[in-house]
């Protein structure tokens, strides 16, 4: 016998719920149980409720359809009983197995979970020039060893000061401050990064004057908005440069002539003849190079900027040298002319997606305003506690343990190379986290490349990161690989270039 009410309280309306979208006002009058059952069976045969998913409480769901409890009970009582839910105590209801006799939707469609896109072969993914999403689907390929450049060493994270950093400033975080912050982001971690850069690299600027940004490439694509906005169209870029940092230009309608790079760095007579007014440059460490903006380059950048022009300032890795003595950043010679950005990518790990940009004054406003367009500003607590590691110099022992252990990966890499590709020359080994190694002409690098990854071994050609033909290479990192796997490594790609020398001969 149905013991329920099987109608709302006295002068209550029907209610509805959020869970399944109900509303006892559709129910017929008289028959809230039977329309309850059946709207749970739908729901189970449709997926809306997998096995394993639990319904609400009975009191809670009568409360929201305002029906007397007694109608839930009941509804729930049926699907128990035709089998496909279960009462688990305290722990509730739970649906268990579609409902007895009740056929599912037909179909002819495979159970089995759709597989993943394959990737493409990888003479397809060097075949012609690289997409915007070529670094997405390299890194895709399960390799054996890769030794893709960029890559920081991410087992050594310093798990241990990070939690001990989160659980104080949890302990201490009053409620109002997990609200909205500011766009420019925490004043605390603008003050430690202004700190840190006085420190490291030379720079000094007030914590007024730092955006807090998503990474290097947000950082990018801000200026880029920027820069359009007040009528530059294009920024000079580095030839052989960082592919990445074109297409992130490029996605934001900024064309990119090439400037060519030398044994001193950037050309600027090269950039005075381009007519462009605004350059990116990698001063420190130059992407793929390696090498170092000497001084006369950098005087004469610098008289370029004050006749007018704009320079953006990559410092991607400078923290990590081995050997050489510090190069002060371009910022800290004339910061009216110079963008500067940095980031925790190649420091801890690029999944924080946390950096820094600091811009001339004339466009500090816009770029503050287009990062609050973007996101309202970055999130409180990965900031909090990269401050706290800033403060209490767990940073910096970590980046002397990093270039410790750094120093002796690229020795290794140098002595493989050494051993198996002697014909080979090693640029860039005086500071960050990868080599470039150019060898004969006989062979193209990408084909070096596709065969390398054939045999599970991951290397980007150089030809990726060059706008101009330019010989081969190959831009091999090195931080986030075991000694063991550098040589075997190594050894793989110089079985690669021998092969692919006999078969052109």
């Amino acid at each position: 016998m149905d013991r329920s009410k099987d109608t709302p309280g006295q002068g209550a309306e029907p209610g509805t719920a959020d869970f399944l979208q109900l509303d006892a006002g559709e129910a017929p009058p008289g028959g809230l149980a039977d329309w309850l059952a059946a709207r749970l069976r739908q729901a189970v045969r449709d997926g809306r409720l997998p096995v394993g998913g639990r319904l609400p409480p009975t009191r809670v769901l009568a409360g929201e359809l305002r029906v007397s409890r007694g109608v839930v009970t009941e509804a729930y009582r049926r699907l128990v009983e035709d089998g496909h839910a279960a009462g688990r105590g305290r722990n509730g209801t739970v649906i268990v197995a579609a409902p007895v006799g009740v056929p599912g939707p037909a179909t002819t469609a495979d159970p089995r979970p759709a597989p993943l896109p394959r990737p493409p072969s990888p003479h397809a993914l060097f075949a012609g020039p690289p997409g915007p999403e070529v670094f997405e689907t390299l890194r895709s390929v399960p390799v054996r060893i890769d030794l893709s450049p960029g890559r920081p060493d991410l087992a050594a994270f310093p798990r241990a000061a990070w939690l001990r950093a989160e659980r104080a400033l949890l302990g201490g975080l009053a409620a109002p401050e997990l609200g909205y912050g500011d766009p420019h982001g925490a004043p605390r971690f603008r003050r430690a990064v202004a700190d840190w850069l006085a420190r490291n690299r030379g720079v000094r600027a007030e914590p007024e004057e730092i955006v807090v940004v998503g990474g290097v490439a947000q950082a990018l694509a801000l200026l880029a908005r920027v820069l359009r906005a007040r009528g530059t169209a294009e920024v000079a870029v580095e030839d052989p440069g960082s592919l990445g940092v074109r297409q992130q230009l490029s996605g934001w309608g900024i064309a990119t002539p090439p400037v060519p790079v030398d044994a001193d760095g950037l050309r600027v007579d090269a950039l005075r003849r381009s007519g462009a007014r605004a350059v990116l440059v990698t001063p420190a460490h130059q992407f793929p190079t390696g090498v170092v903006l000497s001084g006369h380059r950098r005087g004469q950048l610098v008289e370029w900027a004050a006749d007018g022009g704009l320079v953006v300032e990559d410092d991607y890795d400078a923290e990590h040298r081995y050997g050489r003595p510090p190069v002060a950043a371009l910022r800290s010679l004339l910061p009216d002319h110079v963008c500067y950005t940095g980031s925790v990518s190649k420091l801890l790990a690029p999944a924080l997606r946390v950096g820094w940009l600091l811009v001339p004054r004339h466009l500090h406003d816009d770029v503050v305003a287009a990062k609050r367009l973007t996101d309202l500003g970055n999130a409180l607590l990965p900031q909090l506690v990269l401050a706290r590691l800033m403060e209490s110099g767990d940073l910096e022992r970590h980046l002397r343990a990093l270039r410790r252990r750094h120093r002796r990966r690229r020795d290794v890499m140098i002595e493989a190379l050494a051993a198996h590709l002697p014909g080979a020359v090693v640029h860039g080994t005086a500071a960050g986290l990868h080599l470039l190694v150019t060898f004969d002409g006989r062979v193209r690098d990408t084909d070096v490349a596709a065969e390398a990854l054939v045999r599970s071994v991951k290397a980007q050609p150089l030809a990726w990161h060059a706008i101009r033909p330019t010989g081969p290479g190959l831009v091999l990192g090195y931080a986030a690989c075991t000694a063991t796997e550098i040589r075997e490594g190594v050894a793989v790609l110089a079985g690669v270039v021998r092969d692919l020398n006999r078969a052109g001969t």
